[in-house]
């Protein structure tokens, strides 16, 4: 680039800008076209430069050719060159800039185009507020509503401000909509939650592009419909779609809901045959459904694999190592992360926490809480004061929980509450169990489930009188118990089982390996846990109910349908009993057969920290391998080096 104006005539330098081309690089041109005087022979050879810049994907040149605009360029711009800056900043770093943009194009007396509002709606959509409302009112003086481009935009902008029935208005006076417009509409729809209304557009759409198959998809796996999103993608797979990095994404998160191990292992392998490019979101989302669907090797190996790491991608592996129970290889994780000077976020955090959560490292976890403050200078959010009174909980330092909660310097929440209730369960604390039940109503009257827990409290300390009473409240304010459902993938298909589920197509071979399971239990030393059972009734009548946990049927199930040796591995929406977990454990120790449980967090419960999870994981020998490898000195350096190329 040294020898530009030897190498190049004048009126090709503008190819030689692309999104690889440096800032350092684009002066040189610049220099290049002034001093061979391509702006005085070519007037619109500047108006090109600028566009290039511009449209190069490259923020430094973006921001170079912004400063261009308005620094006494050598001919006015065209229309087109700040359109093209309105388009580049609509999906870049300060979308906010296409407004003072839009200004100046109205101060040179241009008259905007529907390309000037397709971007500023974009930019609008991405800042929020009431900027695309105005914008609306501006584009109809203009009499760009009509135009198609114009109408989706309005669509997807109003529907990423909130305003789905003002979507609805625009899209419902469009006669005879196009493929993109209907498309519009589908994903404002399926964003928004209202996936039926979106299925029956989708429905009846007499074609389909990628765009619209990854808005449904998309739209089922955010409301917790995974297997709808898993089955739709397979028909999307049948119609010969074209599949994307979208649609990918989407489906893992899907795999990883539903602890789909089998169907996202295949995802990776249908990546890899078809040579999608593994960039950064995709090997982030890898890292993810590995880790949730247990399997926390694998995800590691695609973690070191990957060439380029963002923080997202080092947080999806410090929270795996966390939530998988390697938390001394979580914190090694980290120590790495520093030293290849990633900087972490509050995210990064509350998976160290949780990492210390659930092995008792109370005083680490102090540490860990103090850096985050003092080091790196991140505000404690709710999710991190979380993490640590479920730490005070969990080691069973109770009084410090309260302490804590009481010198948090924002007001604690339910989630807060919560935890110290489960805790109180662990410990059986009634008289603070019953005072943390009353801060949680004084926030929130109606909560089902810490309702629940205070039950199980009663329970577990034979307090009738009180379950009663619990029960007797739920029943006045129409609360009920979200039922257990319990999830397990056999050979690629996902099967569903509820609490005495009888729906299964193999129910007796279900009902007659449950027996054999007992039989063989009990044979091995195993006695129910029937403090679990919130009634005052016979204890042989508790056993009968405690048989028939959706986490005992899916397990039973596993046993009759996989072979000897296969593990087992199930995704559960709520927190494992107590009696389940000690079920589990001598299932796998008398059938030889490795058992992993893991609880799918729906949106509702995105806040709870780790307390509210009750999960272990009986594959230790791929933790231990990890632990090898990370503690390994030649590894680390190996790794560095790597790093470095």
């Amino acid at each position: 680039m040294a020898l530009l104006k030897n190498l190049i005539p004048h009126n090709s330098a503008l190819s030689l800008i692309d999104n690889s081309t440096s800032l350092r690089q684009a002066l040189q041109i610049h220099a290049h076209l002034l001093t061979s005087g391509a702006f005085t022979h070519d007037p619109s050879s500047f108006n090109s430069f600028l566009s290039s810049l511009a449209l190069s994907s490259s923020p430094p040149l973006l921001s170079y050719s912004h400063s261009l605009l308005f620094t006494s360029p050598p001919q006015p711009p065209s229309l087109i060159t700040v359109n093209s800056l309105i388009r580049a900043h609509s999906s870049g770093p300060s979308p906010n800039l296409c407004f003072s943009l839009y200004r100046h194009l109205l101060s040179l007396s241009f008259s905007p185009n529907h390309y000037t509002f397709t971007f500023l709606l974009r930019a609008a959509a991405s800042c929020g507020g009431l900027l695309g409302p105005a914008i609306h009112g501006a584009l109809a003086r203009f009499g760009c509503d009509t135009d198609r481009h114009v109408q989706s935009s309005l669509i997807h902008m109003y529907s990423s401000v909130g305003l789905v029935s003002h979507a609805r208005v625009i899209f419902s006076d469009i006669i005879d909509p196009d493929l993109v417009t209907i498309t519009s509409m589908l994903t404002a729809l399926a964003e928004s939650g209202d996936v039926d209304s979106a299925w029956e557009m989708f429905d009846e759409m007499p074609e389909r592009d990628t765009v619209s198959w990854n808005a449904m998809i998309a739209g089922y796996v955010h409301l917790g419909r995974s297997k709808d999103g898993l089955d739709l993608f397979g028909d999307m797979l049948n119609q010969g779609a074209k599949v994307n990095e979208s649609t990918m994404v989407s489906v893992l998160t899907a795999c990883a809901h539903l602890g789909a191990l089998d169907q996202g292992t295949w995802v990776h392998a249908y990546i890899q045959k078809n040579r999608l490019k593994l960039n950064v979101t995709l090997g982030t989302s890898l890292i993810d459904m590995y880790s949730k669907c247990g399997s926390i090797e694998r995800a590691m190996k695609v973690f070191w694999s990957m060439k380029e790491k963002n923080v997202f991608t080092w947080n999806s592996a410090i929270n795996g190592l966390a939530t998988n129970g390697a938390a001394e290889e979580c914190l090694k994780l980290f120590e790495l992360m520093e030293r290849q000077g990633v900087i972490p976020d509050g995210v990064t955090f509350v998976g160290l926490l949780q990492g210390c959560c659930v092995a008792g490292f109370v005083q680490k976890g102090r540490e860990i809480f103090s850096l985050m403050k003092d080091r790196y200078r991140i505000e404690p959010l709710h999710e991190h004061y979380g993490c640590m009174i479920d730490l005070y909980g969990r080691a069973g330092k109770l009084d410090e929980a309260v302490q804590f909660i009481h010198s948090m310097p924002i007001e604690p929440n339910v989630s807060a509450w919560r935890t110290l209730l489960h805790s109180c369960k662990m410990y059986n604390n009634v008289e603070l169990g019953e005072y943390a039940m009353k801060e949680i109503t004084n926030i929130e009257v109606n909560n089902d489930g810490a309702h629940v827990l205070l039950s199980n409290i009663y329970a577990d300390n034979r307090i009738w009188k009180g379950v009663s009473s619990v029960r007797e409240r739920m029943k006045e304010k129409g609360l009920r118990k979200e039922p257990g459902c319990s999830v397990i993938e056999v050979h690629g298909v996902v099967h569903e089982f509820f609490v005495r589920d009888k729906s299964h197509p193999r129910y007796r071979e279900i009902k007659l390996m449950l027996g054999e399971v007992d039989r063989r239990l009990r044979l091995a030393g195993y006695r129910a846990n029937t403090k679990e059972v919130l009634f005052d009734i016979e204890e042989e009548d508790k056993e009968d109910v405690l048989s028939w946990h959706s986490e005992k049927l899916a397990i039973a199930f596993g046993l009759v349908v996989l072979e000897e040796g296969v593990e087992i591995r199930i995704v559960k929406n709520l927190r494992v009993c107590w009696d389940c977990h000690h079920w589990t454990k001598f299932v796998s120790k008398t059938f030889d057969r490795k058992i992993v449980k893991k609880l799918y967090r729906t949106s509702k419960e995105q806040n709870l920290p780790l307390s509210s999870i009750h999960q272990r994981t009986f594959n230790i020998d791929a933790l231990k391998e990890i632990h090898d490898s990370l503690h390994s000195k030649a590894y680390f350096r190996k790794l560095l080096v790597n790093s470095l190329i």
